[in-house]
């Protein structure tokens, strides 16, 4: 913690709530223990304030004893703590002396401003009155002008008023008075990019560093690193004393509605920080000042009125743009881009992250009250890196512990259900009460008061209860809080398991059997691998499993993959699936990644793959039939298997490690067709099994490349379906029919004669179960059809579907 803002006595108090904290063996610092040694501090300010409220020592210390939990874990200063301790340093800000520094008269006004402080409530408790308490130390803090008292703060600090005038300051910020506030995060890692922006500034012409990185990387607080090594003196002398200036381009424009009026903005501006040899201007998103303020019959923008003092040296100026945006405006302009020297923003490796997270975690837990663990930290770095590719470090983990925290402040503020219930039924009660008054109901108006003052004095021993556990609990976050967030961002589960989430997926065969029949091979195979990706053992450069399905039609390749996404994410729907007869043309493979640069439909929306998966990273993606594709096709999909990612055709790289990938193929159907009783049905099912499958697998070595296949993580031959399995697949057809009998309120019953019939009629071998599909709806469905357009079934009746002689015979009940 940074105490040179401090004064003596502040100083000396922090350090006595320390050894208090050791003392009674607390393992935290709170306002308690804050307040505890300001008033061992007996000549400061605070203790004398406290002193003339009647507040003493050893009558603070019995209440603060009382209230202590021993043995807690070592965290140093709470959230509140730290809070406080910000909230004095801002108050002596606000002073009118030229060095301000917080004081312990500081502290104590943030305490009695603080929302549930224990510190304060401890002072309730002594019988203090605190309005009064209240006014007393904001009147010592800021003095009328006859009033001579001297508090703790007047010592001597670097602090001083912005040298840029007010009209300067209406279009941007002085980075460096921020600076100086201790307003500005700090900036680790950086000291290379640092050293880089001062070597240039420091040349005579063309001393204008451009920042150029990707966004999130840390360009802007490359700048804000410069003001704080110019605040702290650590720069060359030709740097020192000089001041960053933020330009506000948006500022600029808006309002200027003349033609004329944004050019003389932007003049006076300049001709300013011109005039005064000890600015420097960053201007964020440099690549705005390229067309800002020009008209359609005019070409004099921003970048055209800058450029030729940037040139001249007089203007050094400072610049952030992304690669992309830097491209495409500064660039093209060749005048524009030799008066900038570029610097790479390179995104910072996951070590220099946690040590960026680790220099912003107190004003973290200062906002939010809660405490950031260091495997909080870590697993924000790691989860980030791993499962949000679209975003880069360190922004992107910064905004999980921000959301993470966040979270759990709002969940602690949300009250326990038992109170929630109370205070539901308290409102229900006087609702009740209005109306009885309304009607005038006097004897239930009498009741309902009763009842309402009853239930008001639990709702307030609720609350107090709650408020005291809170104020008594240090909300901490963990990798498991960092992991939910990611979770709802992305849809990938990387929570923790739970023992339910466990036991589904030691079970998941036989969840998927329940829409497969048969296929025993196939299912153990997808189900291993859906398991080894919920454990963390998976490869992480690979998607989660990637399979190719071959097999006569009909025997459920590709409902297995639509099962697969139902057990996976609760709906079918999800399922990622491309039809690869759609992509037999040599033109037709951009459909994949999206249009090339220069053909129609590059600046709508990306690829029909890339672009699902980018937005549902969580997917099943199914290739059906893919040996109609083009052979185009097959070199992304080696990319896809290999490296689990993609690049679509605007550049971004989509990740591919958290799906399943599958491919359907009638490759070698007839092997199928022309073998013996095939898989487990036959006496020697697994010799038969082995024997079947490499006669297939030279089938698809002659259709597909041998670097195709080796990327497979297996190749699953499916099994004909026998009559036992066509019986089983006939009963989940009706089993489906009867479900939508029952939204029109009539029963269905087939018998099992009847489901016979229907399985004499439509088992193929050759075919599968489609034919079943379609004997179902020509002798079951058709019939039914008619009979209800005709009146004879009506609501509430129940049909039977019986077999007589070879024919369906169809009744009620």
């Amino acid at each position: 913690m940074d105490t040179s803002f401090f004064s003596d006595h502040l100083r000396q108090a922090v350090e006595l709530s320390q050894e208090a904290a050791q003392h009674y063996n607390t393992g935290y610092i709170g306002s308690e223990h804050l307040l505890l040694a300001i008033l061992c501090v007996t000549d400061s300010t605070a203790c004398r304030l406290l002193t003339e409220a009647g507040v003493r020592l050893e009558k603070y210390r019995a209440i603060f004893r009382r209230g202590l939990q021993h043995d807690s874990p070592a965290q140093g200063f709470t959230p509140r703590a730290k809070k406080i301790l910000g909230l004095a340093r801002e108050l002596s800000l606000q002073s009118e002396d030229l060095h301000p520094i917080a004081g312990t008269e500081h502290v104590l006004m943030a305490m009695l401003t603080e929302d549930d402080c224990l510190a304060v409530s401890i002072l309730e408790s002594l019988g203090v009155n605190l309005a009064q308490l209240v006014e007393k130390t904001g009147a010592f803090i800021k003095p009328s002008p006859e009033e001579e008292q001297i508090p703790d703060a007047a010592a001597h600090t670097h602090a001083q008023a912005s040298p840029l005038s007010e009209e300067l300051l209406a279009y941007g910020t002085d980075l460096t008075q921020k600076a100086r506030e201790g307003k500005v995060d700090p900036v680790i890692g950086r000291r290379k990019e640092i050293e880089k922006v001062v070597q240039i500034l420091s040349r005579r012409t063309k001393n204008n560093p451009v920042l150029i990185g990707e966004p999130g990387v840390g360009k802007s607080a490359v700048v804000e690193g410069l003001a704080q090594a110019i605040v702290a003196g650590k720069v060359p002398e030709l740097l020192r004393g000089k001041t960053v200036f933020s330009l506000d381009l948006a500022g600029l424009v808006a309002g200027a509605r003349y033609r004329g009026d944004f050019e003389e903005r932007l003049k006076g501006v300049v001709d300013e920080i011109r005039a005064n040899q000890n600015i420097i201007l960053f201007i964020d998103e440099i690549h705005m000042i390229v067309g800002a303020g020009s008209s359609s019959d005019s070409n004099m923008d921003a970048s055209n009125i800058l450029k030729p003092m940037l040139s001249r040296g007089e203007l050094q100026t400072v610049g952030a743009t992304t690669l992309e945006e830097y491209r495409k405006y500064i660039e093209k302009d060749a005048a524009l881009e030799r008066r900038f020297t570029p610097v790479n923003v390179a995104e910072p490796s996951l070590e220099d992250t946690i040590a960026i997270l680790r220099g912003v975690k107190d004003k973290y837990e200062a906002h939010h009250n809660v405490i950031i663990t260091e495997e909080a930290i870590e697993a924000a770095v790691r989860l980030s890196d791993r499962y949000i590719t679209d975003r880069f470090l360190p922004d992107k983990a910064i905004d999980l512990i921000d959301e993470a925290a966040s979270r759990a402040r709002l969940n602690a503020y949300t009250g326990p259900e038992e109170f929630r219930e109370t205070e539901e039924k308290l409102a229900r009660l006087k609702s009740d009460r209005e109306k009885a008054v309304k009607w005038n109901d006097s004897d239930r108006v009498v009741r309902l008061d009763r009842e309402i003052a009853a239930l008001a004095a639990t709702a307030d021993r609720q609350r107090e209860a709650w408020n005291r556990q809170r104020q008594s609990t240090h909300l901490a976050i963990g990798s498991e809080e960092v992991a939910e967030i990611v979770s709802g961002w992305t849809g990938v589960p990387v929570a923790k398991l739970t023992e339910a989430e466990s036991e589904k997926l030691l079970h998941l065969e036989e969840e998927l059997h329940r829409r497969i029949v048969g296929q025993d091979e196939a299912v153990t195979a997808v189900a291993k691998a859906i398991r080894r990706a919920r454990a963390g053992l998976k490869d992480v450069e690979k998607p989660i499993g990637s399979f190719i399905f071959v097999g006569p039609t009909g025997v459920g390749k590709t409902d297995l993959s639509k099962a697969l996404a139902e057990s996976m994410f609760g709906d079918e729907k999800l399922l990622v699936r491309l039809d690869m007869s759609e992509y037999m043309e040599k033109a037709s493979v951009s459909k994949l990644i999206g249009a090339p640069p220069g053909y129609v439909g590059y600046d709508e929306s990306g690829g029909q793959l890339t672009e699902r998966i980018r937005r549902n990273p969580y997917s099943v993606v199914l290739f059906d039939e893919i040996e109609k594709a083009h052979p185009d096709v097959f070199n992304l999909l080696l990319q896809i298997l290999d490296d689990g990612r993609l690049t679509d055709s605007r550049g971004r790289v989509v990740s591919f490690k958290n799906t399943v990938i599958i491919l359907t193929s009638n490759v070698g159907a007839h092997e199928v067709k022309e073998s013996a009783p095939l898989g487990f049905y036959s006496v020697d099912a697994g010799r038969e099994y082995e024997d079947m499958k490499g006669r297939i697998e030279e089938a698809l070595k002659k259709q597909f490349k041998p670097e195709f296949l080796n990327r497979l993580d297996d190749i699953i031959i499916f099994h004909k379906l026998t009559r036992e399995d066509a019986m089983r697949i006939c009963e989940k057809i009706v089993a489906s029919l009867v479900k939508r009998m029952k939204t029109r309120d009539i029963g269905l019953k087939v018998s099992q004669r009847a489901l016979s019939l229907l399985v004499d009629e439509g088992y193929s071998e050759d075919f599968g179960a489609r034919p079943l599909k379609r004997v179902v709806r020509r002798r079951i469905e058709d019939r039914l059809s008619e009979e209800i357009l005709q009146g004879h079934i009506s609501a509430g009746a129940t049909v039977i579907v019986d077999e007589e002689s070879g024919e369906f015979t169809f009744s009620e009940e």
